[in-house]
Formats: structure tokens, sequence, C-alpha cells
């Protein structure tokens, strides 16, 4: 199998396949994603040298797993809805919500990424896939307008120029009718951290966002904007699966929420 090429900022999928590949090879998996475990084996992929901590595994399949809980209670409320993965990578995210026939979901990354999505992923992992920069104007206008729409975000975040991820979410409201986002959060700490920490090395030179700790601070987007929820991982039941240690660790920080937000969180906002 000839090994995907892939630009460092398209590479940075590799981090989260890989940490949710290695979350599956645990004893006791959060999210038990067999299919990121598989492309990797499939394409020989050194996940080694990304140094990723047993924690930092649990944690990148923590936050797909609450992301994927958003996308199907949405979905279950709205069973026609309107599905978006933005920045999908190599993700198949469809194929553990499972979206009915009435919804229509979409993976949108480059077309590089959703070209290598078709090679190494089940078929039925991308329903639809567009291959376009996110931060294209275009790529929404081929979407339907009258429905309500999920949008999930996972990493994506962290790439974006705080202005490119207001044009982004700006463009998806002026879209659809109502809907709802979710990505996962990145601190002012974590811009800090990802300088300094082990399993980042891969993605410090094109990690863009300045990062931010009100959670109610994307409000200021968009009018529209509406916090619905902040998951602080930390509090989570599934921390009660991780490893002492690491369960340890995380009760400890689920008494402050400050503290919570230094590390896992995924933001839920409606319009």
């Amino acid at each position: 199998m000839t090994f995907p090429v892939f630009t460092p900022l398209q590479a940075s999928l590799w981090l989260t396949l890989c940490g949710r590949a290695l979350d599956n090879r645990l004893p006791h998996p959060i999210l038990g994603d067999k299919v990121a475990d598989d492309v990797v084996r499939k394409v020989g992929y050194d996940y080694k040298k990304l140094r990723i901590p047993r924690s930092s595994a649990i944690y990148i399949a923590h936050r797909a797993k609450k992301l994927d809980e958003i996308a199907q209670q949405f979905i279950a409320r709205h069973p026609n809805a309107v599905g978006l993965d933005l920045g999908a990578g190599l993700d198949s995210r469809a194929l553990r919500i499972a979206p009915p026939p009435t919804a229509d979901w979409y993976d949108v990354d480059f077309p590089e990424v959703i070209r290598e999505r078709r090679h190494l992923l089940p078929d039925h992992a991308t329903p639809h896939g567009i291959g376009a920069d996110l931060t294209d104007h275009a790529w929404l206008d081929s979407l339907p307008a009258d429905r309500p729409v999920v949008a999930v975000a996972d990493g994506l975040i962290a790439f974006l120029s705080e202005e490119e991820m207001i044009s982004l979410v700006s463009r998806i409201i002026s879209h659809f009718p109502s809907g709802e986002i979710a990505f996962n959060g990145y601190s002012k700490f974590a811009v800090w951290a990802q300088k300094r920490f082990p399993g980042a090395e891969s993605i410090r030179g094109v990690v863009k966002f300045p990062g931010f700790d009100d959670p109610r601070y994307p409000e200021c987007w968009h009018p529209k904007l509406k916090l619905r929820n902040e998951i602080l991982c930390t509090r989570e039941p599934e921390v009660a699966e991780f490893p002492l240690g690491l369960r340890l660790m995380n009760r400890l920080s689920a008494r402050s929420a400050s503290l919570s937000r230094r590390g896992n969180v995924v933001l839920h906002y409606s319009f």
C-alpha cells in the first residue's frame, strides 16, 4: 500500500487517529474505535514517533465519545438533520453514530484527505465526502439549507486562527435555519502546554488558535450562538473506567472548574 502523503497541517490527523487506535488497544477502551486501529495497522504508521502518552490517548478517545453523543442525540431529535464532521481526518464517526437514512452526514476535509478516506476506510464510513479547505467560503453552497444541522469538530479549532473560526461558525449559522455546533475546547493553558509537553511535537508548527478559558466567549462570535453545555470531561462517567492514577487525578481536578478547563473539555453551542 502506498503511504499517504500529507502536508504538515493535514498530517495532524495522525495524532487523533493514533490516539483513538491506542485507546482501542487498552484492556478497557473508552471509545473502542476498531476502525482507527485497523487503519493505523494497515498503513503501518509509526505511532511511536508521536510519543502519545496513554493519558493523551484516553483523552482523545473520551472527547470523541462526547462529540459522538452530541451528534447522536441531535439526530435522534431531528431525524432529517444534516451532520457535519469538520476537519474529519480519517475518523469513522459516521459508523459510530449510525445516522438513519433520513439524515445526511458529510465529512469535510482537504481533498487529499477525503481521497485517502475512500482508500483506507470502509465504504460506508463516508456517506458524503466534501474535499475542501474549510476556510473556503464555497464548500457549503451544495448542502441543503432548509434542514437543521449538527456540526462537530474534533481538534480542528487548534489549527484555525480565531478570525477563521469566527468566519466558519458564521457561515454555518447563515446557511442553516438552526442547529448545534460542538468542538473540543482549546484553553490558554493548552496553547502553553502544546509548546512543551510530549505528544504535541507533531502539531506545534501548525497550531494557530490563541485559546480561551471562558466557555461563553464564543458567544461573541455570532449573535445567534449560545452556550448549550460545557462538558468538563473530568466530571463525566467514563472517568470511572480510567486507569487508577489517571482516575484519581481526574477526580481531584473535577472539584475545580478552572482546573478541569485546563484539560479535556467539549463545548456545545446552539443557534
